[in-house]
């Protein structure tokens, strides 16, 4: 990739059309694309996984830190144009896939020795369509991940980074919570992309906890527990987690003891309680489903 050459001098010399099926939007500001690399902390060795690689600038920028950058993109067409521009990086690999069905630990395997974590950065510009279904299929991989850096629709990132009584707190907020340190860096302009989307977009910092701020005695009752108790927003905790399939046979009594127990008002509502208390609720009503001797899903 030459040295002048900018995002919008690459998208003329390429003639590129943005596909909207594909939710494309190519982030134009250096500045912008300088500052997320620099707040991803790469240093020498890294294995970074870029999502949504394009037309390449950001990744050859990635490239000039890391040890080993494994490019996704979903588009042929802008594979093509990365194989083009990367050719002199020998340590980019570029690899046609869908990050939603990507195997995140395959790479990793490969270059691991390379890492000197262990463990994958991920940096990309994730398209709106496909913002939460990307975040909980990289939540399965959170034990390889040392850190993530994403741009998102402003709205989302809100969500992600939203503490406790806030009005975008959720469950995005939770169970990122419970598993990495979140941060909303910055916005960015709709005005810094190609084409301009219709709303402002924001960067999030994700640092991964080496243990969760909770042990949990089920990952996957934690998950449930969490979803329950947003499941209607102006419920009550307690008439959410009745309203649940998970609790239908258990007694009132119990659930409200079990809410007692942990100094719970069950009158409160699912986005006025912590990470800590919904980590110490999922792990109470574990136990409680044993004594019911409802484990099957756990």
């Amino acid at each position: 990739m030459g040295e002048t050459a900018t995002p919008k001098e690459l998208i003329r010399k390429y003639g590129v059309r943005p596909r909207k099926k594909l939710g494309q939007n190519f982030l134009m500001d250096v500045g912008v694309i300088d500052r997320i690399v620099g707040i991803a902390g790469i240093i020498g060795g890294d294995v970074v996984v870029e999502i949504g690689a394009g037309i390449g600038f950001m990744t050859a920028r990635i490239a000039e830190k890391a040890g080993r950058v494994i490019a996704l993109e979903i588009d042929e067409a802008m594979v093509s144009i990365l194989m083009r521009e990367l050719s002199d990086f020998e340590n980019v690999s570029i690899v046609q896939a869908d990050a939603l069905r990507y195997d995140f630990s395959l790479h990793l395997r490969e270059f691991e020795s390379e890492s000197p974590s262990g463990k994958l950065k991920i940096i990309g510009n994730i398209p709106y369509g496909i913002s939460s279904p990307i975040l909980f299929h990289l939540l399965e991989y959170r034990h390889i991940i040392d850190s993530m850096t994403l741009m998102f629709q402003k709205e989302v990132a809100g969500r992600i980074a939203a503490r406790p009584g806030t009005k975008d707190y959720g469950i995005l907020s939770v169970m990122f919570a419970m598993y990495f340190k979140t941060v909303k860096e910055f916005n960015v302009p709709a005005e810094c992309f190609y084409p301009r989307p219709e709303v402002d977009s924001a960067v999030v910092r994700m640092i991964a906890r080496g243990e969760p701020v909770v042990a949990l005695k089920s990952e996957e009752l934690f998950r449930l527990v969490v979803r329950a108790a947003f499941a209607q927003r102006r419920k009550t905790l307690i008439n959410n987690l009745r309203a649940s399939s998970l609790w239908h046979s258990a007694p009132e009594e119990g659930l409200a003891g079990v809410l007692e127990r942990l100094g719970i008002d069950a009158r409160r509502r699912g986005e006025t309680l912590s990470v800590e208390e919904f980590g110490s609720l999922s792990n109470s009503l574990y136990s409680l489903n044993k004594m019911l001797d409802r484990d099957d899903h756990f």
